[in-house]
């Protein structure tokens, strides 16, 4: 009786045990967020398929450039003035936590008229295996006076060629080998 007792312990540690985290995007790839190169952001965006969870990283020299996440109308108008996140750190991992459109721009004069921009489309999470995002930042707290957020990094691992983070549960594994073993 205490082997199937131990059976069905390894069974809900399975069940507990995440083997899968949020895959971690560079946006633009190698070029990363600039206005050099001419990037084409939307082409990107289209050949990667984003879901709750995942993150956006943004790297950039940011003495000429920054990150805002904006509406929907102030994407459309390259309207930097009241963003709804502001980031600066030049290596900035955004989490993408629900589904649907995310407005991205650089704030700098000029740029985002030049094409540095990105609607990120995110779908929902899929069902199939719990997501256990890595490790984020605290929520954009405001700051100023004009509403706007502050937003900081939060170090990501580094993407794969296709830009998206590979998925780590070695650690979850050996857990389960290591119960079963004593399963058995």
């Amino acid at each position: 009786m205490e082997r199937m007792d131990m059976l069905v312990a390894l069974v809900v540690l399975l069940g507990l045990v995440g083997t899968s985290t949020g895959a971690v995007y560079k946006v633009g790839d190698s070029a990363g967020w600039t206005t050099i190169g001419n990037v084409n952001y939307g082409l990107w965006a289209s050949k990667n398929k984003f879901h709750a969870g995942d993150f956006a990283l943004f790297t950039y020299n940011k003495n000429f450039h920054n990150l805002l996440e904006v509406s929907k109308a102030d994407y459309q108008s390259c309207n930097a003035a009241s963003p709804i996140a502001t980031y600066a750190t030049g290596n900035d991992s955004v989490p993408l936590k629900t589904a649907g459109p995310h407005y991205f721009l650089c704030g700098f004069p000029g740029h985002c008229a030049a094409g540095q921009k990105v609607e990120i489309n995110v779908q929902k999470a899929s069902s199939a295996a719990p997501s256990m995002a890595p490790a984020v930042a605290p929520a954009p707290a405001s700051g100023d006076e004009s509403s706007s957020a502050t937003a900081t990094a939060t170090p990501a691992p580094t993407p794969n060629k296709n830009g998206a983070a590979s998925t780590k549960f070695s650690v979850g594994v050996g857990i389960v080998l290591f119960l079963a073993s004593l399963c058995f």
